[in-house]
């Protein structure tokens, strides 16, 4: 009779936790779910708003060739020939970057004028799928946590860093400048998640086929700009190191895509043209080793800049989140400092090209790409530190009253920063402070459409074979995020010139 008792007691107890578990699991489906509409709604106007994108900078220079080949011929097949010609003549002559300028010579405007909508839709879908990617694996694989609780995090990331973007027109809807940039680092962004899913796998046949994707994804990076691709070298070597330490059998795995990347990353930095843009440009950076230096202070001082009250708020917002799951995670989280060492010396790297070529930091279409893997590192560092203090013995001190006041605060804390969040989005009195809500005022009060209007105006006038001189309005009214350079009154001016060239015109300049 007791034994059928305790057996009894036993089975209600596995049934209250049964339950548990099941309620926990629908509340984190929910809010993921809840995350997961609010980053679709917050993207929405920004993909409305590109409806009335447009061609713009250095889009005509690098396309004119493409143009003119698909108006002569027709053929998309030798649209891609003079492509890569172009590329070739490029990589000897100017630029090493093979696959970004293939790929900014095929501007999808060099076919139809009309598809500039597209621009933001490749480079929102692969900017944000491959951090959603990335950042999801790396919380579940290397931290252990709760994939839909991950899941729920990375939403929230993504939201709060498509409304801070440093540099919406660069990273959205210029085609040349989120090319050469967002694609590439997105690229990247899928290849480190190749190469970790090859680490990770106990399947051989996943990791055979993991590693090579990233060998191939890896020579595309190294074709790209000189940023991402100093990033996947640093990356991989620490992959390998890890690799070497902690599990020999995958150092083949992680070779394959190191050695192939860094071959692509060797024939991009190796160009004749670098040396021929070299001489020709009169811009003249520091020395390799300031370069490095000044690339520590610069991290610490853009990290100030892109760290906001609204940025406060939603890190606030997710720490009990995390908490959550990383106490509940298996890992030993034993370096916390040397994680959070590598993590700032990624991001510092990222600004040692720019410093070491021309001198300087702050080109807007490069803080994109920096501004990002700052977030991703914040959080996952923060993730961190919060598994290496949940997971020791520390009763009596700050770090265990932080954790016990997390544990207490929980769901309420997080919504409670969430709502202030929102209120801040949505009542900010300056309404060009964040980008959904800049894009939709661009939309309700007419200035998308009556700048699209005029643009096609300009387009009727270029695209005319009868008149050879021309002469265009100024635009009376632009979106807020069409930040970019127009024609100038000076025909000699260089975007006048790209015009000219791309549409074969006598000139073209801008009426005073």
């Amino acid at each position: 009779m007791q034994d059928f008792k305790r057996c009894g007691e036993k089975s209600e107890e596995a049934d209250i936790l049964k339950s548990n578990h099941e309620s926990k699991e629908f509340h984190s489906k929910r809010m993921t779910l809840y995350a997961a509409v609010l980053l679709v709604v917050s993207l929405i106007p920004l993909l409305w708003l590109g409806r009335y994108n447009v061609m713009c900078i250095d889009d005509y220079d690098y396309g004119r060739q493409v143009h003119d080949t698909w108006l002569a011929t027709n053929s998309f097949r030798e649209s891609v020939l003079t492509a890569w010609r172009q590329t070739m003549e490029f990589y000897q002559n100017w630029q090493g970057t093979y696959v970004s300028c293939f790929l900014m010579a095929m501007c999808p405007m060099n076919f139809q004028y009309e598809m500039a909508w597209i621009v933001p839709v490749m480079m929102i879908g692969m900017f944000a799928v491959s951090t959603f990617v990335l950042g999801r694996h790396i919380l579940v694989k290397w931290l252990d946590a709760d994939g839909m609780t991950a899941s729920f995090v990375i939403l929230i990331l993504l939201f709060m860093f498509y409304q801070v973007l440093e540099a919406p027109f660069e990273g959205i809807y210029w085609y040349n400048g989120s090319t050469h940039y967002i694609l590439m680092q997105s690229v990247w962004f899928f290849t480190l998640a190749a190469v970790s899913g090859a680490f990770w796998t106990k399947s051989r046949k996943k990791e055979i086929v993991y590693s090579v994707l990233a060998a191939v994804l890896a020579v595309i990076v190294g074709g790209g700009n000189l940023v991402t691709g100093l990033q996947a070298e640093i990356l991989m070597v620490f992959l390998l190191l890890y690799a070497m330490v902690q599990n020999h059998s995958k150092i083949l795995t992680v070779c394959l895509p190191l050695v192939a990347g860094s071959a692509g990353f060797l024939c991009n930095t190796m160009a004749p043209g670098n040396l021929v843009r070299s001489t020709l440009d009169p811009s003249t950076g520091y020395s390799a080793v300031l370069s490095v230096l000044l690339s520590f202070y610069h991290a610490v001082v853009f990290m100030i800049r892109w760290t906001p009250a609204f940025v406060i708020l939603i890190w606030l917002a997710l720490l009990p989140v995390l908490w959550k799951m990383m106490k509940a995670s298996g890992k030993s989280f034993a370096h916390p400092v040397w994680v959070t060492a590598g993590v700032y010396c990624v991001i510092a790297a990222m600004f040692t090209p720019t410093l070491y070529a021309v001198g300087m930091v702050g080109l807007a279409r490069v803080d994109n790409i920096i501004q990002m893997v700052y977030y991703l590192g914040l959080f996952m560092v923060t993730a961190y530190w919060l598994g290496y203090f949940s997971h020791r013995k520390t009763e009596g001190n700050a770090a265990d009253a932080f954790g016990s006041f997390l544990e207490k605060a929980g769901n309420g804390m997080t919504l409670v920063c969430l709502f202030m969040t929102l209120a801040v989005w949505v009542l900010t009195a300056d309404k060009n402070t964040y980008t959904s809500i800049s894009a939709a005022r661009s939309l309700v009060n007419g200035d998308a459409q009556t700048f699209y209007a005029e643009a096609m105006e300009r387009h009727e006038i270029y695209v005319d074979t009868d008149i050879v001189d021309v002469v265009v309005k100024p635009y009376s009214v632009r979106p807020a995020l069409f930040r970019f350079d127009d024609l100038s009154t000076d025909g000699e001016n260089w975007l006048n010139l790209a015009v000219m060239q791309y549409y074969h015109k006598a000139y073209v300049i801008l009426e005073e």
